[in-house]
């Protein structure tokens, strides 16, 4: 290419809407919104913080973490290396950048996404990062301000990924608890465990126009549904059609519908505590404040502290036994015992509770009280079923909203009634259908996920199956994670893992073995609790057995947590996740 050439190439820009070649300062003057057609463009980081601060008020806060490689994971390419390129080609030191600022006058704390780093992926110190943004937004009693863009939780960092889900929605609870707005302005795209979180559990939800939002992602549908998908399918439009955001906003108005919302919150809070509003200035010289703006943004990238080493076990702890391709295989047996095999061998008296009220029941969860050792305890589970027939009729346990909203309304039923909960996760993901996205998968999950961490009741997780994404995610933030032996617990399946980082889905062994997805692995690791060990060959080879090991072990973890008050399970709880930020909780040697 002739240095002719590439100069006309960094004057000019083709529109990925209508292909119209436009001018590149004109389409920058547009807020990189095309003329001819109206399509937004996707915007960094940086740029997007430059269109919605006032001039002059940006201040970002610190992005120093220690470089994260929790499980060694390597595809075609080490982890570390896909890093240290995606720093080299942002310029940002992760997927989010945090900042306090101000909109309008009004002081807000503010996290926004980047979706050219690694796809804007949500690993441990992405998590970290907005939960510390939302700690400030606490201490500093402001708004928060989230601005997505992912493609969802960062397979690299396996279940610690996952973790993030959690992490960051209880920092959200905790806002809504001080009475603090928190708004999330979503663009495109945004999907997985973002959208299935902190992205859909604020306040209030704004859609840039254009974007695209979703649990599922649209070829993950059409290829388990094999069904073609309607038109503007989880567009923004599509989910102002379907209740899932307040409003769409053109990018040109967006800063000025903050303003307001910022604007009637401060004054609400002012009326409540009787103080007036204070009137918002306006900056004085935006030409320099725009130049401090892009001085504070202009900083290098990078970690502060050196990869640690490789992981050892810890004292105490078992070794895999099986292959993690074998242990998949295992999890996913059609004998293995389901939800409904422990409710009847396990739990006594077990009476089960139908509907979401809002016009659905999903058959993929079971739930209801039943007694354990003369306990009452609120029971919820996966079903999957023995048989194919069984397994269609359940949709092989991946639950609908209805289901996600089922489970809502027996764990809140709980709370009130003073009943422990009992959650068995045996899932491979949430339902990825169009039906369930219409019906707001991602926030039905998101929903569950919040509420978990301020239930001020016990709740004790037990892995039985497949912990598949967010789907399980949704039933197992719990004061204690119990796994069986043979059980499985991911960020992502490993044929779905394999497709996207391998050549090809034959590598799902592979990705099987990456993902650090066996119950020593993520014992290792802190996600799990304790491994409740199966009989001679697996738990459905002696089914009885397997029953009197898990009841054996959830009273011994059970028991102690009656006598906790209310107030403390959340706060532990809460401590629990917290700690699989980057900086604090497990290290890679598996040492809390």
């Amino acid at each position: 290419m002739t240095a002719i050439a590439r100069r006309e190439e960094l004057l000019w820009s083709r529109c990925a809407g209508c292909a119209s070649l436009l001018y590149r300062k004109r389409l920058r003057r547009n807020l990189d919104v095309c003329p001819e057609c109206g399509e937004h463009a996707r915007l960094g980081a940086p740029e997007r913080l430059r269109q919605l601060v006032d001039p002059g008020s940006l201040r970002p806060l610190s992005d120093l973490l220690p470089e994260a490689d929790p499980i060694n994971f390597v595809d075609v390419l080490p982890y570390p290396h896909r890093l240290t390129a995606a720093r080299a080609s942002t310029g940002l030191a992760e997927a989010v950048v945090c900042a306090t600022a101000t909109i309008g006058g009004h002081p807000v704390a503010l996290a926004v996404m980047d979706f050219r780093f690694l796809g804007g992926s949500l690993g441990c110190a992405v998590g970290e990062l907005i939960t510390r943004t939302a700690e400030r937004a606490l201490d500093d009693r402001i708004p928060l301000v989230l601005v997505t863009a992912s493609g969802g939780a960062r397979m690299q960092e396996g279940a610690l990924s996952l973790m993030q889900m959690a992490t960051v929605s209880q920092a959200i609870a905790a806002l809504r608890e001080a009475g603090l707005l928190t708004v999330s302005v979503l663009t495109d795209p945004t999907y997985g465990g973002v959208a299935a979180s902190f992205a859909t559990n604020t306040d209030l939800v704004l859609a840039e126009s254009g974007a695209r939002m979703g649990f599922a992602g649209p070829r993950v549908i059409r290829q388990v549904t094999g069904r073609a998908l309607p038109e503007g399918f989880q567009t923004a439009d599509f989910l102002l059609r379907h209740g899932q955001v307040d409003m769409v906003v053109q990018r040109r108005s967006l800063r000025g519908r903050l303003v307001a919302l910022l604007a009637a919150t401060r004054a609400g809070r002012a009326a409540r505590a009787g103080h007036p509003p204070v009137p918002r200035q306006e900056p004085a010289s935006r030409r320099e404040r725009l130049a401090d703006d892009d001085a504070a943004l202009a900083r290098p990238a990078g970690p502060a502290v050196a990869v640690a080493p490789s992981p050892t076990p810890g004292a105490g702890q078992t070794s895999a036994v099986r292959d993690a391709w074998d242990t998949v295989r295992m999890a996913r047996h059609p004998a293995r015992p389901t939800t409904l095999d422990y409710l009847d061998s396990v739990f006594d008296g077990f009476v089960e509770l139908h509907g979401d009220r809002l016009g659905g029941d999903c058959p993929a969860i079971v739930g209801g009280v039943a007694r354990l050792a003369g306990r009452h305890v609120m029971v919820i589970g996966h079903q999957k079923g023995h048989t194919t027939a069984e397994l269609v009729a359940r949709n092989f346990g991946m639950a609908s909203p209805a289901g996600h909203r089922k489970a809502l309304r027996l764990m809140r039923l709980a709370a009130r009634l003073g009943l422990p909960v009992v959650t068995l996760v045996d899932t491979p993901g949430a339902d990825p259908g169009v039906s369930a996205e219409e019906q707001g998968q991602a926030a039905a999950i998101a929903e569950n996920i919040l509420t978990l961490t301020v239930l001020p009741t016990p709740v004790l997780a037990v892995i039985t199956g497949e912990g598949g994404s967010g789907g399980a995610l949704a039933l197992a933030v719990a004061d204690r994670v119990l796994m069986l032996e043979n059980a499985v617990y991911s960020v992502i399946s490993p044929e779905g893992c394999a497709a996207i980082l391998w050549p090809d889905r034959s590598a799902a062994p592979q990705a099987a073995r990456a993902l650090r997805l066996t119950a020593p692995d993520l014992c290792r690791l802190g996600v799990v609790d304790e491994v409740v060990p199966e009989p001679s060959g697996a738990a459905h080879d002696d089914p009885a057995e397997t029953a009197h090991r898990l009841r054996a072990a959830l009273l011994a973890n059970l028991l102690p947590l009656l006598d906790v008050p209310p107030a403390m399970l959340v706060r532990l709880r809460r401590q629990r996740f917290r700690r699989f930020g980057t900086t604090r909780g497990v290290n890679r040697a598996g040492v809390r």
